[in-house]
């Protein structure tokens, strides 16, 4: 299964638009914040259903989890992600320069996203951080190909029997 088969779709922005001119009007933020947690409960969703280490994110998996090894060899997907560290000016310009790569190339790149701070819980409260759609694919990714996430396909499929036998 591959997550663009069931991906939102967001509507055109206008060509005139400039973000950097922008009013940050309420309305937008709660837009932004309703098509972040859509996401979210869809990805949820979908690895609730397919276990992670056999789904596909995007078309460009393999050469994003490539280029995440080159650039971050320290990066250990089962690690609880340090997010001052992440959002440190260091931090910042080095997943700028990673995700700039994918300008143009993946859809919503630069999106702000939902994503859990560790691979062993449930999105919650104090387990999130709002990332770049790119950040979240490329941590992501290396989860699902560790196999980082397959317990949530596990336990959800042990409650359906468990329901199923009731």
């Amino acid at each position: 299964m591959d997550i663009d088969d069931v991906q939102l779709t967001s509507q055109n922005v206008p060509s005139n638009f400039n973000a950097a001119e922008a009013d940050n009007l309420e309305d937008i933020e709660k837009q932004f914040a309703v098509k972040a947690v859509q996401h979210m409960e869809t990805y949820w969703s979908i690895l609730e259903k397919v276990k992670g280490s056999t789904l596909r994110l995007t078309k460009l998996d393999d050469e994003i989890y490539a280029h995440l090894l080159k650039d971050f060899p320290d990066f250990d997907p089962a690690e609880t992600i340090d997010e001052d560290k992440m959002k440190s000016k260091q931090g910042k310009e080095r997943w700028r320069n990673f995700m700039m790569a994918y300008d143009k190339r993946v859809d919503d790149y630069n999106f702000g996203t939902m994503m859990r701070t560790g691979p062993k819980f449930e999105y919650g409260q104090n387990e999130v951080i709002f990332v770049p759609r790119m950040q979240f694919y490329a941590v992501e990714i290396a989860r699902n190909r560790k196999g980082l996430n397959d317990w949530i396909y596990e336990q959800a499929q042990a409650e359906k029997a468990k329901k199923a036998s009731s």
